[in-house]
């Protein structure tokens, strides 16, 4: 693993002139050639199961900005399906799931040591990715935080409020419990399985962090990251672990230290001069340009980048989205963005 890649000196704890940059959903609908090679693999599963196209889609991004960081393509409902959830995909509305409800919907699904069958393409890809990709791009593996992940399983679908897995959580915590440490030990999986085929750093993205509040923070967002990183850690010491508890707040604080992540990614509901006060003390953290700013473009995308980079610049940062990348964004305004940050 070659310490000349910006991305991994940054999550070393180094402060560079200029931050690596890499975005999430980089490959995604707003490219044309990724449309393109969607229609080819025929809908979204079938492209992540394929490792070919899997792996083209996540070079494209690459090849057209020359990004620091390439992540893996695939999504995170994989490991659910690989645990025993059907899953399906509606054309404008998103990801579909069989639900679990009770005791005995936890207790159906698959052992761990049985994920791999299913997933064993992405780690095809995670190897095609290895061997294509430009010698100074680091590759990115990732999976779901536990808590996301359970959100989706309990209510088949993305809710607003993810009212649902509260409604599990606080109506059979010992069930609600057990789903989260199966989740947990099948990321733990997962993510060691990726790093087997070269990926170099592993991000857990936990969308729906901010819905959860006080000990529920603490037992649900903050310790199912903690196993994770620490058995990661404990088998690949080498290997960086990047946390993302979006909307956390105040949970921000301090997340590093008790979770043992190398950098905390941030949204852009955190001012990037807080987060350099109360996160960046700690370690990199990642961000936070707001997503919109890919539609809107001009000269406060510009500005706001900028300033974010200079919020960040006395400390390890690695410059991001603070969410995904929309479909409706310009694909120009992403130079525009990096240009922006590299002074071009």
């Amino acid at each position: 693993m070659s310490q000349t890649k910006t991305i991994l000196r940054a999550l070393a704890g180094e402060t560079l002139p200029v931050p690596p940059i890499w975005m999430m959903r980089q490959a995604g609908r707003y490219l044309p050639e990724y449309r393109a090679t969607r229609a080819q693999a025929g809908d979204f599963l079938s492209l992540c199961y394929n490792p070919e196209l899997a792996a083209e889609v996540t070079l494209q991004p690459i090849r057209r900005y020359g990004f620091d960081a390439a992540i893996l393509f695939a999504d995170i409902l994989l490991l659910p399906q690989a645990l025993g959830a059907d899953l399906w995909f509606v054309t404008g509305e998103g990801p579909r799931l069989s639900t679990i409800t009770d005791m005995a919907g936890v207790e159906a699904l698959k052992p761990v040591e049985d994920i791999h069958e299913t997933l064993n393409p992405i780690y095809e890809t995670v190897r095609i990715l290895s061997q294509e990709l430009p010698s100074d791009t680091t590759l990115i593996g990732f999976a779901g935080a536990p808590w996301t992940v359970a959100t989706y399983m309990i209510a088949g679908r993305g809710t607003k409020d993810q009212g649902p897995a509260h409604f599990f959580k606080d109506g059979d915590r010992a069930a609600f419990k057990l789903l989260i440490d199966r989740i947990t030990e099948g990321t733990i999986a997962y993510l060691g399985k990726q790093i087997d085929a070269g990926a170099e750093v592993v991000k857990i993205f936990d969308s729906w962090a901010g819905s959860l509040k006080g000990q529920d923070f603490e037992d649900f967002a903050v310790e199912p990251c903690r196993q994770i990183t620490q058995a990661l850690k404990a088998k690949y010491p080498h290997i960086p672990v990047i946390g993302f508890p979006r909307e956390a707040g105040d949970g921000y604080i301090g997340f590093a230290k008790k979770t043992g992540v190398d950098c905390v990614a941030l949204d852009n509901s955190v001012s990037a001069d807080w987060a350099a006060e109360h996160v960046q003390v700690d370690g990199c953290v990642q961000g936070n340009l707001a997503s919109s700013h890919m539609v809107t473009g001009g000269q406060a995308l510009v500005d706001e980048a900028r300033a974010i980079v200079k919020s960040f610049s006395k400390g390890p940062h690695i410059f991001n989205l603070g969410h995904g990348i929309t479909p409706d964004a310009d694909p120009d305004n992403v130079q525009l963005m990096i240009d922006a940050v590299r002074g071009g």
